[in-house]
């Protein structure tokens, strides 16, 4: 195993389900499970197809002689003729009616289909697990104060749990947009070779409500309400632009987390999780480098690049059907689908264990404090008799001289400034009282537990999201 080229994906990332998901296995299965379905949708609409042929291809779904079928395909360059020839040996008595009226399509589409359909329900899972671990980061830590940044310069106070929920309320549109796509995904059907149906017309002698019954008993059999309205040889590809949108979508979000909880980590403020043995550095031994949330990002940017593969392939389809298609969606939308799972464990596995250092979190608020509850002392000295455009120019000027005395390395030292000022009426013992950093969070609380209220419904059946990850 060592010898070939192996994705990471594969060997690194991605889930046990996903991978099997995708596997030549699970898709070659799918392709036989249509041709049963095909079969026996025709014989129940009256074309000479046995029960028995209907039975042995039943009986014979899983035994894949895939050796066999790869020398087939090495003959006659087609993959899809390739199986139904292994099928037909499988199923000597049924081989003269497998794929009857289809084309190649009609089992590597609608299988495709069925793939991201399933796919998507797990990515939805996962997405769900992320959400469900924030929602209660969030809760916990929706009172305690921490310095908030614009522009990475400090700014107000914020909360812990507030800024969590602009992370969860990014993944929340995420699911939404999945939910949309999974609403929109139909069912190729059994079309022909340029979707007009005409070999089943030539089937059931001209009868268009036959074919209409075939195409609603194979879309009931896989589980879809309904076939695509038109179509050409293939399904829209503008599904496969959808479907990587969406997963683009999610890693954008999963980005964004996990680039402030680097950021964050670097200041202490928080950590990943990181475990008694784990090494951070081959060099340096003292590090707990943000491994995790760099690999989020850096799986991200991948997933966000592969989306363009869909946008440039939908863009291309010539009238009825290309064939440049074919090998780009064998990557993109597989590796697409392992990435987002990847990403999710990832996201499931740092969310479920952020440790958060309350006691640096207060100390950079108490050191930025005095410049935040500048608004509040004028205010409050203006009550004591002061002039507000006076009173500003001393804060202005006293903020000034702080933190240039900050940049030498010492203290802040603004209240001591402010007090000693003769034009300023407040003490320092009077404006100490006034450092609270419950004074300056605004509603975040009120916002956090408000908003958590709207997702209980989605939430109220996820599970918490724990992943372990191999690397």
């Amino acid at each position: 195993m060592f010898e070939k080229y192996e994705s990471p994906l594969s060997s690194r990332y991605a889930s046990r389900y996903m991978l099997e998901l995708f596997s030549q296995k699970t898709r070659i299965v799918t392709w036989r499970k249509l041709w049963v379905a095909l079969a026996r949708a025709e014989m129940e609409l009256g074309l000479p197809i046995t029960q028995e042929q209907v039975a042995e291809l039943q009986a014979h779904v899983e035994d894949i002689d895939f050796e066999r079928a790869a020398q087939r395909e090495k003959e006659v360059r087609h993959d899809v003729m390739a199986h139904v020839y292994t099928y037909g040996k499988a199923a000597p008595s049924a081989a003269g009616i497998i794929h009857l009226g289809a084309t190649s399509c009609y089992v590597t589409d609608n299988a495709d289909v069925i793939l991201y359909r399933d796919a998507l329900a797990y990515v939805r899972k996962g997405l769900l697990g992320v959400m469900k671990n924030l929602a209660d980061f969030a809760r916990q830590y929706k009172s305690l104060p921490t310095l908030g940044y614009t522009h990475y310069q400090p700014a107000q106070l914020v909360t812990v749990g507030k800024r969590a929920t602009l992370w969860l309320q990014d993944f929340q549109t995420d699911l939404e947009e999945l939910d949309f796509v999974m609403g929109q995904i139909r069912f190729l059907g059994c079309r022909g070779t340029t979707g007009t149906e005409a070999s089943f017309m030539e089937l059931f002698e001209g009868d268009g409500s036959k074919i209409d019954q075939l195409n609603g008993k194979l879309c009931q059999a896989f589980g879809f309400d309904g076939c695509f309205s038109v179509c050409g040889q293939t399904y829209p590809r503008k599904l496969d632009s959808r479907i990587l949108n969406c997963l683009s979508s999610i890693a954008q979000s999963a980005y964004r987390m996990a680039e402030d909880i680097r950021l964050l980590q670097h200041d202490r403020q928080l950590e990943e999780p990181f475990e008694k043995h784990q090494i951070g550095s081959s060099a340096m031994a003292y590090k707990r480098n943000p491994m995790r949330s760099e690999r989020i990002c850096s799986l991200s940017r991948y997933l966000m690049a592969d989306a363009m593969n869909a946008a440039m392939t939908a863009s291309t389809q010539w009238l009825e059907r290309t064939l440049d298609d074919s090998a780009n969606r064998r990557i993109s939308l597989p590796e697409g689908f392992l990435c987002a799972d990847a990403i999710l464990r990832l996201c499931q596995n740092v969310t479920d264990g952020i440790h958060v250092n309350e006691k640096i979190v207060a100390r950079t608020v108490e050191e930025y404090l005095p410049f935040i509850a500048t608004e509040n002392l004028l205010m409050e000295a203006v009550k004591q008799g002061g002039d507000r455009q006076e009173l500003h120019e001393v804060i202005r000027t006293c903020s000034m001289e702080a933190t240039a005395r900050m940049k030498e390395g010492l203290n802040c030292d603004l209240l001591e400034r402010l007090a000693k000022h003769p034009a300023f009426p407040l003490s320092q013992g009077d404006m100490t009282r006034l450092l609270q950093g419950e004074l300056y969070i605004g509603r975040c609380p009120e916002q956090v537990e408000n908003y958590l209220k709207t997702l209980e419904p989605i939430l109220a059946d996820a599970q918490q999201g724990k992943a372990e990850i191999n690397v």
